[in-house]
This record gives C-alpha cells, structure tokens and sequence, in this order.
C-alpha cells in the first residue's frame, strides 16, 4: 500500500507534479489526464491499494482533478485489475 497526501494540494498541476513524484512516473509525464492513464496503464506498476488522504480538502479545492484522478482509478480497476482498491480518506 501507498498513501499519498493531496491535503495541500491547491491546483490540477501541483496534482499532477504530487502523482508524478509518488508513483514514480517518469519525467517526460505530461501533466494531464491523459498522461496519467498512459503511465498507470502501461509505464509504471501501481501498487494493489492507494490510500489518498485529506481528499476532502483536494474535492474541494480542486473539484475537476479529484474527479478526473477518482473516475481514472475506477477505470483502471474495471479494465485492468479487479482487486485494486483506492481509498479516498
């Protein structure tokens, strides 16, 4: 498991650059949604369960990229690993 802090998170890049960093994604990530899925889906391995804490904070700060991050997961976990589990605390 990993947990990953999106408390002081405050916009979609510093979202991204938070992702970038914690799940080792590689440094030509580019920082959008798109990317995101490219790198879970075919350029790093995710751990079998992530644990994203102060995501009321990120919801309400950055609605758009929490929605987008949370929907991304969801697909991740329906088309490619059914046990996966992300925790929204």
């Amino acid at each position: 498991m990993i947990t990953i802090d999106v408390s002081e998170v405050t916009d979609e890049r510093a979202l991204h650059l938070l992702l970038m960093r914690e799940l080792g994604f590689p440094g030509f990530y580019g920082m959008n949604w798109d990317a995101f899925w490219d790198s879970i889906t075919g350029l790093v391995w995710i751990p079998d369960h992530v644990r994203f804490l102060g995501w009321d904070q990120l919801a309400a700060h950055v609605p758009r990229g929490a929605a987008m991050l949370q929907r991304a997961l969801d697909d991740y976990r329906a088309a490619y690993r059914p046990d996966f589990v992300a925790e929204y605390a």
